[in-house]
């Protein structure tokens, strides 16, 4: 299956995430890769002539296909905007190298689909656009205008597109048909699962970043430059699509739902004590250091009260300009009482057109999806019971009010053919990383 997302973050990324039953950490390279060990490199070579890679003009022909300093641009831009425009300056250089990575290894899956004669038809491409500009809001010509606006542009995306697509069906000619799955180790996941039943489990990203004793010490002050990014308010999603090398790259460093036992010692440890939403700093770990991000926690196999699906009513406040901090304080106060005496959510209506707040009504909410904070004061309410008042004098004060609540039920596991798709992707994943890099290794560029 396709996984197709963009550089500008987790809000266009259209693939979901498959039910991780048996996903792995890439916590060292592929093991086919010689050790730098069989090179019989020197401890302190030495250079005769000078070379500055960082000096270098951000261009290169691919096997006679050019890739021009606007295409590096336009690609680094959206990055850019994925992280809100705080990008510092002494880590465009760094970014500018990686992108120049990407657009090399984008060209190469391009080549190597058109030589098995498979055809990604422009109309295609036109219609993926279209839909990232819906998940904004956008019309396709607006969305290009915006584009344009900031740097980027609709044929950088277009063309990313064009290259998902085209690996995406070459690995389903090249590389699926010849992956087996046994019905055997399908059913060992599936029982191993219902034995760790009401163990914890951990929805985490990773971003994995390989290094060799001589480079360690660089891999790992690059690692804290990444993590101090992220927890300024950086996409991890488009860094890790941009600096893992883990094969989860492609979905934002995805590991979906893994247990303890299933990640590196290092990683387990630290899965354990991240709060929700945290990032770590670099982990140490065979062959490199990890970056995890704890994304959610759940037991396996058992109700979880946060997949409880609700049915609310909402009612909200706004300030007109230059609203005094008092008065303001006085309506919050007022929506607040009135939450406590209306009735629950038959009365809601009218109280709120007694104090001019506007009621929104949602039966599909699963607690799970409310910010952390709303998730622990809803799973104390009953029915007809209010929240506190929360939001700010900027944006409106709201109270949400319980109508209804149905309990998550108890689950029963995954199914074979879910446990099935997922020992099929990983191992696919784990094919197309080494077919992509002999793809590096036979290919002719020149960079200028």
């Amino acid at each position: 299956m396709m996984k197709l997302g963009t550089f500008y973050g987790a809000a266009l990324l259209l693939a979901g995430s498959a039910l991780a039953v048996g996903a792995v950490a890439q916590t060292v390279s592929d093991d086919s890769a010689p050790p730098a060990a069989n090179l019989n490199i020197p401890a302190n070579p030495e250079f005769f002539g000078k070379d500055d890679p960082s000096i270098r003009k951000a261009t290169a022909i691919v096997n006679g296909d050019v890739i021009t300093g606007t295409d590096v641009d336009q690609r680094l831009a959206l990055i850019v905007l994925a992280n809100g425009g705080r990008v510092p300056a002494d880590e465009l250089p760094r970014l500018r190298a990686q992108v120049l990575r990407n657009l090399v290894d984008e060209t190469l899956q391009i080549q190597a689909a058109a030589q098995k004669d498979i055809k990604v038809e422009q109309a295609e491409i036109d219609n993926y656009y279209a839909q990232y500009a819906k998940n904004l809001g956008r019309t396709p010509e607006q969305f290009a205008a915006y584009l344009r606006s900031e740097g980027a542009s609709a044929n950088s995306i277009k063309r990313q597109i064009h290259g998902e697509i085209a690996w995406s069906r070459l690995l389903r000619r090249q590389i699926e048909p010849f992956v087996n799955v046994g019905e055997e180790e399908v059913q060992q996941v599936i029982d191993r699962l219902k034995a760790s039943k009401g163990q914890q489990e951990y929805k985490i990203a990773e971003i994995f970043l390989s290094a060799t004793p001589e480079t360690a010490a660089e891999t790992q002050a690059n690692a804290e430059r990444i993590v101090q990014q992220i927890r300024g308010g950086a996409s991890f999603v488009a860094y890790a699509r941009q600096f893992s090398e883990a094969s989860t790259a492609a979905v934002g460093g995805d590991l979906g739902w893994v247990r303890a036992e299933q990640l590196p010692e290092p990683l387990a440890e630290a899965a354990k004590v991240l709060p929700v939403g945290q990032v770590s700093n670099p982990i140490p770990i065979p062959g490199g250091f990890s970056i995890l991000a704890v994304q959610d926690t759940r037991q396996i196999l058992s109700a979880d009260p946060r997949d409880a699906v609700l049915s609310l009513k909402q009612l909200s406040i706004t300030f007109a300009p230059g609203t005094t901090q008092e008065a303001a304080g006085k309506r919050v106060e007022l929506l607040a009482e009135t939450s406590r005496t209306m009735g629950g959510c038959g009365g809601a209506d009218q109280a709120a057109g007694r104090i001019g707040a506007e009621v929104v009504s949602s039966d599909q909410v699963r607690v799970r999806d409310l910010p952390p904070a709303l998730q622990e004061m809803m799973l104390k309410l009953s029915i007809g019971q209010s929240t506190t008042p929360f939001g700010s004098f900027e944006d409106g004060v709201r109270i949400l009010t319980l109508c209804g609540r149905d309990d998550a039920p108890v689950g029963e596991g995954p199914s074979f053919d879910k446990v099935y798709a997922q020992l099929n992707e990983e191992r696919v994943n784990r094919r197309a990383q080494r077919y992509l890099r002999d793809l590096r290794r036979d290919a002719i560029v020149d960079y200028r």
